[in-house]
């Protein structure tokens, strides 16, 4: 077996083995730092891979921390009260994984999203990383099996212009 399908199995069931101890601390230092944190590494090289990510620059990871659970409903004002109002246990029509893509897209714009992967969960918090890619850096755009996220961006900001402005594509 390569490296990493060691990799692969051990991340199988990260809450047992040897990986056990070192699962539990990062969950412990992850819950103190903020919300969305660059990462210098992938966490779990062997997905990142997979995803298109190589350790060269414009690369950039990502990780995200979302709350898990159902959400809360808005309670309804007027109208006939229904018997549970379908208030508690909400689910969003959204996987957390792809709120937590979401989010990173929100925080850096000027990078595209490659894709995400699981990295740890507790009774709280679900975290995930996110492969992102600089468009207009010079070694991706010199890179040909990654250059076409080039276009691809400029696919994505012409159709933002096109909404701002209320144009329809006739």
């Amino acid at each position: 077996m390569g490296y990493y399908k060691y990799v692969a199995k051990m991340w199988k069931r990260p809450d047992s083995g040897e990986f056990k101890e070192v699962y539990k601390k990062r969950l412990i230092m992850w819950r103190r730092q903020p919300t969305i944190v660059r990462v210098e590494k992938p966490t779990r090289i062997n997905r990142a891979r997979t995803l298109g990510y190589k350790a060269k620059q414009g690369f950039v990871v990502v990780r995200v921390r979302v709350r898990k659970g159902g959400l809360n409903r808005p309670r309804p004002r007027s109208g006939r009260r229904p018997k549970r109002m379908g208030v508690y246990g909400y689910s969003p029509h959204k996987s957390a994984q792809l709120i937590a893509e979401e989010r990173a897209q929100r925080k850096y714009p000027n990078l595209v999203v490659l894709g995400s992967y699981w990295v740890g969960e507790d009774g709280m918090y679900k975290w995930y990383e996110i492969v992102m890619v600089d468009p207009h850096h010079p070694v991706i755009k010199s890179d040909p099996e990654r250059n076409w996220v080039c276009g691809f961006y400029k696919r994505i900001k012409r159709k933002r212009a096109i909404k701002k402005s209320g144009e329809s594509k006739e």
